[in-house]
Protein backbone atom coordinates (compact mmCIF):
# COMPACT_ATOMS: atom_id res chain seq x y z
CA UNK A 1 0.00 0.00 0.00
CA UNK A 2 1.70 3.09 -1.27
CA UNK A 3 0.72 6.04 1.56
CA UNK A 4 0.53 9.57 0.29
CA UNK A 5 2.34 12.42 2.36
CA UNK A 6 2.18 16.04 2.26
CA UNK A 7 5.17 18.16 2.48
CA UNK A 8 5.64 21.62 3.61
CA UNK A 9 5.02 23.18 -0.22
CA UNK A 10 1.94 20.99 -0.40
CA UNK A 11 0.12 22.60 2.83
CA UNK A 12 0.99 26.09 1.48
CA UNK A 13 -0.17 25.52 -1.61
CA UNK A 14 -3.55 24.41 0.34
CA UNK A 15 -3.57 26.85 2.59
CA UNK A 16 -3.08 29.77 -0.44
CA UNK A 17 -6.25 27.93 -2.71
CA UNK A 18 -8.18 27.93 0.60
CA UNK A 19 -7.75 31.60 1.86
CA UNK A 20 -7.82 32.93 -2.22
CA UNK A 21 -9.59 30.34 -3.85
CA UNK A 22 -13.15 31.88 -3.80
CA UNK A 23 -12.22 35.20 -4.27
CA UNK A 24 -10.35 34.15 -7.76
CA UNK A 25 -13.49 32.07 -8.94
CA UNK A 26 -15.47 35.30 -8.26
CA UNK A 27 -13.20 37.65 -9.86
CA UNK A 28 -13.01 35.27 -13.08
CA UNK A 29 -15.97 34.58 -12.75
CA UNK A 30 -17.29 38.60 -13.22
CA UNK A 31 -14.98 38.57 -16.22
CA UNK A 32 -16.33 35.62 -17.80
CA UNK A 33 -19.73 35.45 -17.18
CA UNK A 34 -19.51 31.51 -17.22
CA UNK A 35 -19.27 29.65 -13.57
CA UNK A 36 -17.70 26.49 -14.84
CA UNK A 37 -15.10 28.63 -16.71
CA UNK A 38 -14.42 30.66 -13.93
CA UNK A 39 -13.65 27.41 -12.21
CA UNK A 40 -11.65 26.47 -15.02
CA UNK A 41 -9.43 29.69 -15.04
CA UNK A 42 -9.12 29.88 -11.12
CA UNK A 43 -7.32 26.08 -11.33
CA UNK A 44 -5.10 27.69 -13.91
CA UNK A 45 -3.96 30.29 -11.94
CA UNK A 46 -3.34 28.06 -8.74
CA UNK A 47 -1.22 26.10 -11.02
CA UNK A 48 0.60 29.08 -12.75
CA UNK A 49 1.27 30.06 -8.86
CA UNK A 50 2.58 26.86 -8.18
CA UNK A 51 4.93 27.16 -11.33
CA UNK A 52 5.96 30.81 -11.40
CA UNK A 53 5.90 31.64 -7.59
CA UNK A 54 9.56 32.60 -8.22
CA UNK A 55 8.01 35.66 -10.28
CA UNK A 56 6.48 37.11 -7.67
CA UNK A 57 8.85 40.15 -6.09
CA UNK A 58 10.00 40.53 -2.86
CA UNK A 59 7.49 43.05 -1.43
CA UNK A 60 4.55 42.32 -3.63
CA UNK A 61 1.41 41.29 -2.25
CA UNK A 62 0.60 37.61 -2.81
CA UNK A 63 -3.04 38.34 -3.06
CA UNK A 64 -2.20 41.32 -5.67
CA UNK A 65 -0.16 38.89 -7.74
CA UNK A 66 -2.84 36.10 -7.90
CA UNK A 67 -5.27 38.73 -9.29
CA UNK A 68 -2.84 39.57 -11.86
CA UNK A 69 -2.60 35.93 -13.08
CA UNK A 70 -6.15 36.04 -12.35
CA UNK A 71 -6.57 39.05 -15.08
CA UNK A 72 -4.05 37.69 -17.58
CA UNK A 73 -5.63 34.07 -17.47
CA UNK A 74 -9.33 35.44 -18.04
CA UNK A 75 -7.95 38.06 -20.94
CA UNK A 76 -6.62 34.74 -22.91
CA UNK A 77 -9.69 32.93 -22.34
CA UNK A 78 -11.72 35.51 -23.18
CA UNK A 79 -9.42 36.10 -26.51
CA UNK A 80 -9.44 32.55 -27.19
CA UNK A 81 -13.72 32.60 -27.00
CA UNK A 82 -13.88 35.90 -29.07
CA UNK A 83 -12.01 33.99 -32.30
CA UNK A 84 -13.93 30.99 -31.61
CA UNK A 85 -17.48 32.82 -31.77
CA UNK A 86 -16.58 34.42 -34.32
CA UNK A 87 -15.82 31.13 -36.64
CA UNK A 88 -19.14 29.68 -35.38
CA UNK A 89 -20.62 32.80 -36.39
CA UNK A 90 -19.30 32.74 -39.32
CA UNK A 91 -20.33 29.07 -40.16
CA UNK A 92 -23.81 29.70 -38.41
CA UNK A 93 -24.53 32.76 -40.93
CA UNK A 94 -23.21 30.64 -43.81
CA UNK A 95 -25.73 27.65 -43.20
CA UNK A 96 -28.17 30.07 -42.40
CA UNK A 97 -28.62 29.29 -38.31
CA UNK A 98 -29.46 31.91 -35.93
CA UNK A 99 -27.52 31.36 -32.81
CA UNK A 100 -29.33 33.00 -29.43
CA UNK A 101 -26.27 33.78 -26.84
CA UNK A 102 -28.72 33.08 -23.83
CA UNK A 103 -27.30 34.29 -20.65
CA UNK A 104 -26.24 32.08 -17.55
CA UNK A 105 -27.90 33.24 -14.17
CA UNK A 106 -25.57 34.85 -12.34
CA UNK A 107 -27.96 36.42 -9.82
CA UNK A 108 -28.26 39.62 -10.98
CA UNK A 109 -30.68 41.26 -13.52
CA UNK A 110 -30.47 41.29 -17.39
CA UNK A 111 -30.64 45.31 -16.88
CA UNK A 112 -27.46 45.53 -15.01
CA UNK A 113 -25.46 42.82 -17.06
CA UNK A 114 -26.51 44.37 -20.10
CA UNK A 115 -25.15 47.91 -18.41
CA UNK A 116 -21.89 45.90 -17.28
CA UNK A 117 -21.45 44.61 -20.52
CA UNK A 118 -21.04 48.07 -22.24
CA UNK A 119 -17.76 48.51 -19.91
CA UNK A 120 -14.57 47.15 -21.66
CA UNK A 121 -13.39 44.24 -20.12
CA UNK A 122 -10.62 45.98 -18.52
CA UNK A 123 -13.15 48.42 -16.91
CA UNK A 124 -15.49 45.80 -16.10
CA UNK A 125 -12.75 44.06 -14.24
CA UNK A 126 -11.17 47.54 -12.62
CA UNK A 127 -15.51 48.36 -11.52
CA UNK A 128 -16.01 44.70 -9.95
CA UNK A 129 -12.20 44.93 -8.09
CA UNK A 130 -12.92 48.05 -6.46
CA UNK A 131 -16.78 47.88 -5.60
CA UNK A 132 -17.11 44.12 -4.93
CA UNK A 133 -14.01 43.43 -4.06
CA UNK A 134 -13.21 46.58 -2.22
CA UNK A 135 -9.46 46.74 -3.05
CA UNK A 136 -7.28 49.73 -2.62
CA UNK A 137 -6.15 51.00 -5.48
CA UNK A 138 -2.32 50.45 -4.58
CA UNK A 139 -3.52 46.94 -4.76
CA UNK A 140 -5.36 47.66 -8.17
CA UNK A 141 -2.26 49.63 -9.56
CA UNK A 142 -0.24 46.35 -9.03
CA UNK A 143 -2.29 43.89 -10.74
CA UNK A 144 -3.11 46.17 -13.28
CA UNK A 145 0.56 47.93 -14.02
CA UNK A 146 -1.35 51.14 -14.10
CA UNK A 147 -0.54 53.92 -12.18
CA UNK A 148 -3.30 54.45 -9.35
CA UNK A 149 -4.34 58.09 -10.19
CA UNK A 150 -5.11 56.41 -13.93
CA UNK A 151 -6.85 53.68 -12.55
CA UNK A 152 -9.22 56.45 -9.97
CA UNK A 153 -9.88 58.32 -13.25
CA UNK A 154 -10.80 55.08 -15.18
CA UNK A 155 -12.90 53.65 -12.37
CA UNK A 156 -14.62 56.80 -12.29
CA UNK A 157 -15.76 57.08 -16.26
CA UNK A 158 -16.41 53.49 -15.88
CA UNK A 159 -18.96 53.95 -12.69
CA UNK A 160 -20.69 57.21 -14.30
CA UNK A 161 -20.95 55.37 -17.62
CA UNK A 162 -22.30 52.65 -15.63
CA UNK A 163 -24.76 55.00 -13.91
CA UNK A 164 -25.56 56.46 -17.74
CA UNK A 165 -26.61 53.28 -19.23
CA UNK A 166 -28.74 52.06 -16.25
CA UNK A 167 -30.37 55.21 -16.14
CA UNK A 168 -30.99 55.42 -19.45
CA UNK A 169 -32.94 51.60 -18.90
CA UNK A 170 -35.20 53.40 -16.21
CA UNK A 171 -33.08 51.93 -13.31
CA UNK A 172 -32.78 55.48 -11.46
CA UNK A 173 -31.89 54.15 -7.76
CA UNK A 174 -27.92 53.13 -8.71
Amino acid sequence: MCETTHTEDDRDIEQVVMEYGSSIVKYCYNLLWDYHEAQDAAQDVFLTAVQRLSDLRDGSSLSTWLYRVAHNTCMDILRRKKRAKLVMLRESAKNGINVYDDCYDIGISRELQAALNTLSLRDRALVYSRAVDEMEYSQLEEIYGVKAATLRKRYERARKKLEAELEKGGFDNV
